[in-house]
């Protein structure tokens, strides 16, 4: 797992590292770990992510990681989420009503028009939905999705798979 750290989406101040397991239960842990143990961390102002699932299913209890670290934090997701398939494929992993219930404290999904008739969805937690709206609208910056999320997927892209390249 990756994180960036930048500021209004223009210039990467940072970036922090750490490892889940593969449809887990503890990102949520390992995540709020990462951010109070940072030295980055008085700097930050939000936490954003790009959806509540992480290496398959291991799912991020936003509502926890807001209450750990005290900062607001916003779900970020270029469609809108099918609850119910992800409801069915949660199913046939263990602790099936934890899961479940991470899922439901992420709160309603909302969507934000961040270029004209571009859409992205959102939830969030500790920020009322104005203010996220702007923190979403400064953030993307070169793409429908804000900057710290775009450059984490890059640099994990990197790591992961050697190369962050997208088509050839």
């Amino acid at each position: 797992v990756i994180g960036v750290v930048t500021r209004g989406g223009k210039f990467l101040d940072g970036v922090m590292s750490t490892k889940v397991s593969v449809d887990g239960l503890d990102a949520t842990r390992k995540i709020i770990e990462t951010i109070n143990k940072s030295k980055q961390k008085p700097q930050l102002r939000c936490v954003m992510f790009n959806g509540i699932t992480i290496a398959g299913f291991n799912l991020i209890d936003v509502k926890k990681v807001f209450e750990e670290t005290r900062l607001p934090v916003i779900v970020v997701n270029r469609k809108k989420p099918n609850l119910e398939k992800m409801k069915k494929a949660l199913k046939n992993l263990s602790s099936f009503e934890k899961r479940w219930k991470i899922v439901e404290r992420a709160g309603p999904i909302k969507r934000v028009e961040v270029k004209p008739g571009k859409f992205i969805y959102f939830q969030n937690v500790g920020v009322d939905d104005e203010t996220t709206r702007k923190i979403i609208k400064i953030s993307c910056t070169h793409s429908l999705i804000p900057e710290p999320l775009r450059l984490a997927h890059i640099i994990a892209s990197g790591v992961v798979k050697g190369d962050s390249g997208g088509r050839p």
